[in-house]
């Protein structure tokens, strides 16, 4: 554990993550870093997340927002309706998309490659559905916070710190939980599936388990950072809470730093908002935000594959049935 906790790529994601949450406290106008911060911060911590699933397992998730929508919804209706503190509903939240990730993952993990990623997709659009005809959420309006709530929290401007803080620890905490799932025994099996998930079950990894653990794993942190996004927001409604863009999004910005390892989400995360947040400013690229995102996931997963088939052993030569040479 001493020797893994030496490993200089786990510590240069951290102090790049670390940089990002001081930021506010070092900028001169704060609210602005604040609020660029957390942007940054959420997208590190969901593409972390994502990275436990597609970059150690290979499973690609299309619909991994309904993990974030759903715990962002159980956390807000927990506080709206009967006044919970915060703290229990980041983990009632959490709990939740846990829940739900236990349930599919039983369903869907049955499947492999393009179908996994198509039967996420109805998951997403599924939820959505439900949540626009649950009236206990708030039906297809959503909901709204009381500001009264706030109270609680020294008022509306110091619950959005306290909302940034709690972000900031949870991203953090994200990139030291992919650090260990990836050096675990648990991590090697996971990518051993990635590799050959048929080679994995002959050695001896119970491949079932330990994607359905994966799936959990990559779905509670989601869930928790959805309470905290609406809850700074004080609001929430189905199209926010369960928009297909930014799981395809996080796709790219997983396959843009580098899937499968730790130090991968955590840049392309940075790299990616950075450049979102030019082109949103652009007169001339403001309207085709997506269609570079797809660009970049195309170029992203082509060189991931050049890169994997160029590490591939190569298989031995047939032996040729026409030969004369016989075994003694």
């Amino acid at each position: 554990m001493r020797k893994q906790l030496r490993n200089p790529g786990l510590w240069l994601a951290l102090s790049i993550t670390a940089a990002f949450c001081l930021w506010p406290a070092l900028a001169s106008n704060k609210t602005y870093a604040r609020e660029t911060a957390f942007t940054i911060l959420k997208a590190v911590a969901f593409a972390s997340s994502l990275n436990i699933l597609l970059g150690y397992t290979g499973y690609v998730s299309f619909g991994h927002i309904v993990f974030f929508g759903l715990g962002g919804y159980v956390g807000f209706f927990l506080m709206d309706a009967y006044g919970v503190h915060l703290v229990l509903a980041v983990l009632a939240g959490g709990l939740s998309a846990g829940a739900l990730a236990f349930l599919l993952g039983r369903a869907i993990l049955r499947l492999r490659g393009a179908y996994f990623a198509l039967a996420t997709l109805g998951v997403n659009e599924a939820m959505r559905a439900f949540i626009k005809n649950f009236d206990a959420f708030g039906g297809p309006i959503g909901m709204t916070l009381n500001f009264s709530v706030y109270n609680d929290y020294g008022g509306p401007n110091q619950a959005l710190w306290i909302a940034y803080i709690g972000t900031a620890l949870l991203t953090l905490t994200v990139v030291l939980v992919s650090f260990l799932v990836k050096t675990s025994r648990f991590g090697l099996g996971l990518m051993a599936i990635r590799e050959n998930e048929d080679a994995a079950e002959v050695m001896g990894v119970v491949t079932p388990s330990a994607k359905t653990w994966a799936y959990i794993l990559s779905a509670v942190f989601p869930g928790m950072l959805g309470v905290f996004f609406f809850f700074k927001n004080g609001n929430i409604e189905p199209p926010d809470a369960f928009n297909l863009h930014q799981s395809i999004e996080t796709i790219v910005m997983v396959m843009l730093g580098g899937f499968g390892t730790v130090l991968g989400p955590v840049v392309g995360a940075g790299l990616y908002q950075r450049l979102r947040g030019l082109l949103l400013v652009s007169p001339l690229f403001k309207n085709t935000q997506l269609v570079v995102a797809g660009v970049l996931l195309l170029i992203a997963a082509v060189g991931a594959i050049a890169i994997l088939k160029i590490g591939l052993p190569r298989r031995p030569a047939a032996a040729n049935p026409d030969s004369k040479t016989t075994a003694t």
